[in-house]
């Protein structure tokens, strides 16, 4: 292939493969891990981002002393650009050499020490020792008053950018799985609703014949009106109709797999809602079914809407 057109191949490939990321892997989940690591002038920090499922937001923040006046900050970031979960966010200094973690305030430790010097000599006491006592002592040792500037500062928002990223990539990664999960789940409920509706004109006329043959068996076939009789059996069947139950659940599992491909990274509340919906009609179906192979396939609906549930807590 020459060079110019193995170029323009190259480039649409890559345009493709963006192309199926952003449309065909939108659904996230809430687990995933992130880790950047970086050297911003004298100090290298190192971000661990590990998120879990949860409800809402809510974040345990570690730092250094350092990263105090930009907490605010750091929160806002990982708030809006993480969604939802519980999430574990760990920001280390590592120590280069040059660092000052701490301040020794020497005035005030030459202040204390004469004092206990002629205290040690009083009571004759050892003053090999007296160091140890000193350091102590209020206010002699304090954590470092040292602060990023302003552009150390930014370059920090992007090493904590970067590690968001990298958790956002494992929770696409996770999600692939979800959505195939939750596909194959909801691809058998309609399959057991497709069965479901096959059995229905014979649910019907077994409905019927049970309850013509009870009469006979009971009252006689001379006994009873037949008209009547099927005035009574449209009633009731009317009443145990399932068909606009089998509609609302078919249209309840369309707009489930529509959802999917919203291009929203936040949609597993929403997912959960449409699940809801989706157990609603088939226990409406089970309660009218009066039909054991019917309750057969409703069972079989109501596991797979189990294992959908479980998954859906993992979505973001």
């Amino acid at each position: 292939m020459p060079a110019k057109q193995q170029t323009e191949y190259d480039c649409y490939t890559n345009l493709y493969i963006i192309f199926t990321k952003t449309t065909l892997r939108m659904l996230k989940s809430m687990t995933g891990f992130g880790r950047h690591e970086q050297s911003i002038g004298d100090k290298t920090f190192l971000v661990d981002i590990k998120s879990l499922n949860g409800k809402q937001f809510d974040l345990s923040l570690k730092m250094p002393a350092i990263l105090k006046p930009f907490e605010f900050d750091i929160r806002r970031l990982l708030s809006e650009n993480l969604l939802r979960g519980t999430v574990d966010c760990n920001i280390s200094l590592k120590d280069t050499g040059t660092a000052k973690p701490v301040t020794i305030n020497t005035s005030l430790a030459k202040a204390y020490y004469q004092p206990l010097a002629d205290l040690a000599a009083t009571l004759n006491l050892d003053t090999s020792q007296i160091l140890s006592t000193l350091i102590k002592m209020p206010e002699v040792i304090t954590p470092s008053s040292e602060t990023l500037t302003d552009q150390e500062w930014a370059q920090l928002q992007t090493v904590i950018g970067t590690a968001i990223d990298n958790i956002n990539n494992h929770r696409l990664n996770e999600g692939a799985s979800l959505e195939n999960d939750l596909l194959t789940r909801i691809t058998n409920i309609e399959h057991w609703q497709q069965e479901i509706i096959k059995l229905e004109p014979l649910r019907q006329k077994k409905i019927r014949d049970g309850i013509v043959k009870i009469l006979e068996e009971r009252v006689g076939k001379e006994n009873y009106d037949e008209n009547r009789l099927e005035q009574e059996l449209i009633y009731y069947i009317e009443k145990i109709d399932i068909s606009e139950e089998q509609v609302r659940l078919l249209n309840h599992c369309s707009y489930f797999k529509t959802i999917l491909q919203e291009a929203d990274d936040s949609k597993g509340k929403k997912l959960s809602f449409v699940l809801q919906e989706v157990g609603r009609e088939i226990n409406t179906t089970g309660s009218k079914a009066y039909d054991s192979s019917i309750q057969k396939m409703v069972v079989m609906m109501k596991d797979e809407l189990e294992k959908a549930k479980e998954q859906i807590l993992n979505v973001l």
